[in-house]
């Protein structure tokens, strides 16, 4: 194996192995310190791209035996690097998303727990006037079945009197 692979090897698992503890630092991270984290991974990012591509050429110059070897090393590097790029991607999602949560919530209230308190108080007060309203409409429909049978009982009063006075009377 080459000498030259094996020294950038020691190099990229350095980055690799700097670059997961900054990602894990990172997503603690708040504000401005985290971007400027995020920015420091991204810088170290490309310095492993660099440092893999650099292994490639030199891997592709090996007889084949040993070239075969390096180069499935290399695609395991690759995939490690692809994860570490994925996490730093999560990482940056993950402080947008909360700023796109504290913008929703409302922005003049910082405290999630006063928003939330806020929401559930505002909740109770609608689900109480929907009671009120539906109790309203069952009251108005009970009203309206007593005026249907009041007007049913007073429609057959009037066709019994009716049909009595119209009948002939036999005398």
């Amino acid at each position: 194996m080459s000498q030259v692979f094996e020294g950038y090897e020691r190099q990229y698992c350095e980055f690799s192995a700097n670059l997961s503890k900054k990602c894990a630092s990172a997503s603690l991270l708040e504000g401005e310190q985290k971007k400027q984290k995020v920015s420091d991974i991204k810088a170290g990012l490309d310095d492993a791209e660099t440092l893999i591509r650099k292994m490639d050429l030199e891997a592709r110059s090996l007889p084949p035996n040993a070239k075969a070897m390096l180069l499935a090393k290399l695609r395991e590097y690759k995939t490690d690097l692809n994860n570490l790029k994925s996490e730093v991607k999560r990482i940056t999602l993950a402080g947008a998303n909360q700023a796109a949560r504290d913008d929703l919530l409302e922005s003049g209230m910082a405290d999630t727990m006063m928003v939330s308190a806020d929401q559930r108080g505002r909740l109770l007060m609608s689900t109480e006037r929907l009671n009120q309203s539906s109790d309203r409409i069952k009251k108005a429909e009970e009203q309206c079945w007593k005026q249907k049978t009041l007007v049913s009982q007073f429609f057959k009063t009037y066709i019994n009197s009716v049909s009595l006075s119209c009948m002939p009377h036999n005398t």
